[in-house]
């Protein structure tokens, strides 16, 4: 008995080469689309903290010195065209006065009780965010602000407007802080007056860095890394800058520790180069963050 061609046709039947191939092509295409989504969310995420917080946040600082002619928190009847200025003393008197400050020349160097941040309320204490930060003024930003009739950005609400919210590269919450500060001469992140933008992840920072000058680098242009060791050594002059070096490596030093838990894989803010040794980059870990410095114009 023979088995006719149609019959063994179709116990052979199957998938092809090429239907397999069809298949495995729309499976590329589906996976490739969510990584490409995964990475448009995240550069839509970044536009809107630098569209609706960070560059906000510099317009209203400019805003502030078109209408009172100073810095934040300077003297308007005798600028130290410092931030905070208000707060320092020269001659061993208040700025402002000047009365024991004939004797001696208004330059920085002569002027004490400089450096200190301005931020909003309670802010955040010295070396908290890690090694660098400076101690927190008197004088409080929003106040400072709104005194003049400067429009401040939403940020998280009413009295919030100094922070922002936004997921880093994992999914996981992460929160933003602006305050002001002026450098002495010789900051390694950049002398002069300052905004200190505190909890971005490395790769919003190399986001930021390319917006503000055009080159992710972390020791130089107008968007520096705060903390970084200054070049002592004469051939370190005009010499390469550093990239924003920093993982996904658990440790975001938001309790003002230097390790996150108990965990000793975990590296702080104020060694973010450790960071990329430790070979811990978890999906579900949360990101290490920094905190940066922005030259500003006045």
């Amino acid at each position: 008995m023979t088995v006719s061609f149609k019959a063994r046709r179709g116990a052979q039947s199957g998938f092809t080469l090429i239907e397999l191939t069809l298949v495995l092509a729309v499976i590329g295409l589906i996976i490739g689309a969510i990584a490409i989504g995964k990475d448009v969310q995240r550069n839509a995420e970044y536009t809107k903290v630098s569209n609706k917080f960070l560059e906000q946040w510099k317009m209203a600082y400019d805003q502030y010195y078109q209408r009172t002619g100073t810095v934040v928190g300077d003297c308007q009847q005798a600028p130290t065209y410092m931030i905070n200025g208000s707060e320092t003393t020269i001659g061993g008197t208040g700025a402002c006065q000047r009365t024991g400050g004939q004797a001696v020349a208004g330059i920085p160097e002569n002027f004490g009780g400089t450096g200190a941040k301005v931020c909003e309320g309670q802010g955040y204490a010295a070396n908290q965010a890690g090694a660098g930060d400076t101690a927190l003024a008197v004088q409080t930003l929003r106040t400072l602000m709104t005194r003049h009739g400067v429009r401040l950005p939403p940020g998280r609400g009413e009295g919030h407007e100094d922070r922002y919210v936004y997921q880093d590269s994992n999914g996981n919450s992460t929160e933003v802080q602006v305050c002001f500060q002026w450098n002495p001469a010789g900051t390694a992140s950049g002398a002069g007056n300052v905004m200190v933008v505190r909890g971005l992840t490395p790769d919003l920072a190399r986001y930021m860095d390319q917006l503000v000058d055009g080159k992710p680098d972390s020791r130089e242009g107008r968007f520096r890394i705060q903390d970084r060791a200054a070049h002592t050594q004469t051939t370190d002059a005009n010499a390469p800058g550093t990239s924003w070096e920093a993982n996904n490596t658990i440790a975001s030093n938001i309790d003002g520790n230097s390790q996150s838990g108990n965990d000793p894989t975990a590296v702080g803010p104020n060694n973010p180069g450790a960071a990329t040794t430790t070979g811990r980059q978890y999906d579900e870990d949360r990101v290490t963050l920094l905190t940066a410095h922005w030259m500003m114009d006045q």
